[in-house]
């Protein structure tokens, strides 16, 4: 069995389940609780890679491995394949509440359309806040679910992609940027 949150040093009382699957992008995990997102991981080199990460990140509970959200793991899938697909219904839940900040910049980044980008100045001004590019890529930066939360679609104003978090970094954000390009032509 698994591990999952580690919260305030003690034990977690929640019961998270975590799918593994494998995808044209390398193998996703997926934690959930009541039918809720809780984090994602993508782009992994294998399915031993996933429930390690997993492991060191909630390394004082337990979780089952499950595929507890088919639905949500065949568009993830139909995604990793190239395929439009919304996420805008997915229910996320956030370890800890959102400053109002984070809250509208995940906002405006869930509201990027397939192939659609912006830069983070631009993130900031959608979002209330035209002079916080860099708190928008920092934001970014702690994305608890990539392709959910499309940071991928977020770039810097020198044509420059920035950051990326998946083990493959800006070279897996440079594959999911061309895959929206290539999908609209």
């Amino acid at each position: 069995m698994a591990q999952a949150a580690k919260t305030n040093g003690g034990k977690h009382d929640t019961a998270f389940q975590l799918a593994i699957f494998k995808t044209p992008l390398g193998w996703f995990g997926m934690l959930g609780h009541d039918g809720k997102l809780q984090k994602i991981h993508i782009g992994q080199s294998s399915k031993k890679a996933v429930e390690d990460v997993f492991r060191e990140e909630y390394e004082d509970s337990t979780f089952e491995l499950t595929a507890w959200n088919p639905s949500l793991e065949n568009r993830l899938c139909r995604f990793a394949r190239g395929e439009v697909v919304s996420f805008a219904d997915v229910k996320l839940e956030w370890p800890k509440p959102l400053t109002e900040f984070r809250r509208r910049v995940i906002e405006q980044a869930r509201g990027l359309a397939w192939g659609e980008t912006a830069t983070y100045g631009e993130l900031a001004r959608r979002a209330g806040s035209p002079r916080a590019a860099r708190a928008v890529g920092s934001t970014m930066a702690t994305n608890l679910f990539p392709i959910v939360v499309p940071c991928h679609r977020v770039v810097g104003c020198n044509g420059g992609l920035g950051g990326f978090s998946a083990p493959s970094g800006v070279s897996l954000k440079r594959q999911l940027l061309t895959m929206e390009a290539d999908s609209q032509a």
